[in-house]
């Protein structure tokens, strides 16, 4: 009988790992994707993410390092409309909800002769599973027994995607969280550079103005008769 009942449990219980199994690759994925790159002076780089209807594209972007840590911006959807446009930004975020086809996102440098600029961005998808094309209520064809276990899998499943929401958003502000370390590491040592350059330019002058002054009062006390003999 102890067996019995002990098999019964654990063919309830594989019923409900395979609910939620099922159930969890029903629901919609959401993709992240980050890149770092050098954009010289005088020139603009393109990008291109191909989107499915009805899903969700979000940029985020810094300029990490380079003269005024500032870039051009613009997005555009597959017709060639312009969704977003930033002028001379040091960062900026972006979403739009996206149709079939390739989205195109520019980062533009032109107005700048001399300067490279460091820029990271970051891709933020969602609904890209096809926009339902799988019924999320089909996981409770594969429940069977359920009325033995105590337990709701609407509340496992509800808690199951807040978690990984959240663990979504915290890797989410960790790599923002770094991008500004690095933003604000190059500026402090972009001024640290700045400061030894302009201390040694000042101990130079000092010195040279030294010499100056030692030698005219030199020459101020000097015994001419001495040397006229």
């Amino acid at each position: 009988m102890v067996v019995r009942e002990l098999c019964v449990f654990v063919s309830v219980a594989v019923a409900h790992w395979a609910s939620l199994s099922a159930a969890a690759a029903a629901f919609s994925q959401s993709m992240d994707s980050d890149f770092t790159f050098t954009l010289p002076a005088g020139r603009k780089e393109c990008f291109f993410q191909t989107m499915k209807k009805d899903a969700s594209l979000e940029i985020e972007y810094q300029v990490l390092d380079g003269a005024g840590l500032d870039v051009d911006f613009y997005l555009s959807s597959p017709s060639g409309n312009v969704l977003a446009r930033d002028h001379r930004k040091s960062d900026g975020v972006h979403t739009v909800e996206t149709e079939d086809g390739d989205y195109m996102f520019c980062f533009d440098n032109s107005f700048s002769s001399i300067s490279e600029k460091i820029i990271f961005f970051e891709l933020i998808l969602d609904n890209m599973d096809g926009g339902g094309e799988e019924d999320p209520e089909d996981w409770r064809e594969y429940v069977h027994g359920t009325d033995l276990l105590d337990m709701k899998l609407e509340d496992i499943l509800d808690a199951m995607n807040s978690v990984k929401a959240r663990l979504g958003k915290s890797v989410q502000i960790q790599t923002l969280l770094r991008a500004f370390e690095a933003r604000d590491r190059n500026l402090q040592e972009s001024n640290s550079q700045r400061v030894n350059l302009w201390s040694i330019t000042n101990l130079l002058v000092m010195v040279l103005v030294s010499g100056v002054q030692v030698y005219l009062l030199r020459s101020l006390f000097e015994d001419k008769r001495k040397s006229r003999t």
